[in-house]
């Protein structure tokens, strides 16, 4: 079979997997539900916060994937982030209970065709590579059985005390011109600063490090760091685009420092669905970008900080 025709047969199931995808999410927000922010901690959701995890490999899944299995767990009500593809349950020497049903999580890459590779040596051009989206199925480790005790186990939850100083810690990593001051939280990225009233002007002070983590994500974009586009205007569908991206990334590190995430900006929700219904790849592209936003700004966390530390200048100001 030539590389064309996979190429033909794989466009319309590609087309159906980001429809699929897309669907269920504008199905979320039309009813209120934001899927990267879910009830942790209420009665109906067993799990830790946390990012969902391989747990035969130990890696973090990431993009859309992270919203997949996120809605899942709370829709089931699974007491675990741990997920393993059936084969690798087995491997482990346990097996997915029977009558199980899993769920698909998409692998994104991009390959260069063979047709493509020809035209490439034949024009003296550089070959255009493809992107392509492949279905796998996973379990979660509360649908499977006979694991090891260290994968059928809960995570435990992150000491409160320590929260707080590594948002802290991190902030003065990224070296980010980052200001506390003022009445209202917002990046510039004309001159390249975030800006964020201080703690004791939030309700709950803890607002204060939603807050900062969702205009630390706007500041990835900037040219020297991410450099995505952030030059939209307020109301144009680019700037509600990078408020989707930054929304996302402030929630996958709320689940990685054990802070609850929320909804920032739930008042952009008719924008959200515009982008969504005009373009079904948007969602995967945004959750993707806010990916490589959090792992930026996770990449400066430090592994631990001395109990000395455990009162932050942040708590001080706070109290």
């Amino acid at each position: 079979m030539s590389s064309t025709n996979k190429t033909a047969r794989s466009g319309p199931n590609r087309a159906s997997l980001y429809g699929e995808i897309t669907d269920k999410i504008i199905a979320d927000l039309e009813a209120g539900r934001f899927p990267w922010v879910q009830p942790w901690g209420s009665a109906a959701t067993q799990a830790p916060l946390a990012m969902p995890r391989n747990a035969a490999t130990g890696r973090q899944y990431s993009g859309i994937n992270v919203l997949i299995l996120w809605g899942t767990v709370v829709e089931h009500g699974f007491a675990f982030q741990s997920w393993l593809t059936f084969r690798q349950a087995l491997s482990l020497g346990g097996n997915v209970r029977k009558g199980e049903r899993g769920t698909t999580v998409v692998y994104a890459d991009r390959f260069v065709p063979d047709d493509e590779k020809q035209r490439a040596r034949e024009t003296g051009e550089d070959a255009q590579a493809v992107p392509f989206l492949k279905r796998f199925t996973v379990f979660n480790a509360a649908q499977c059985e006979n694991l090891p005790d260290e994968i059928a186990s809960i995570a435990p939850v992150p000491t409160p005390a320590l929260i707080e100083p590594r948002v802290e810690s991190l902030i003065r990593a990224t070296g980010i011109d980052f200001r506390i001051g003022g009445n209202r939280a917002f990046y510039m990225p004309s001159f390249d600063f975030v800006q964020v009233p201080p703690p004791q002007a939030y309700f709950e002070p803890i607002n204060w490090h939603r807050t900062a983590l969702h205009e630390l994500g706007h500041a990835t974009g900037h040219p020297s760091r991410l450099a995505r586009d952030i030059s939209g205007a307020f109301g144009t569908r680019s700037y509600a685009f990078e408020e989707l991206v930054a929304e996302m990334s402030a929630a996958f590190c709320c689940a990685s420092l054990g802070i609850v995430p929320t909804v920032r900006h739930a008042d952009y929700i008719g924008s959200w669905l515009e982008v969504l219904r005009d373009d079904n790849r948007a969602i995967v592209r945004a959750a993707s970008r806010a990916s490589k936003a959090a792992d930026w700004l996770l990449n400066f966390l430090p592994a631990a900080l001395p109990r000395a530390e455990a009162e932050s200048s942040i708590e001080r100001q706070a109290a």
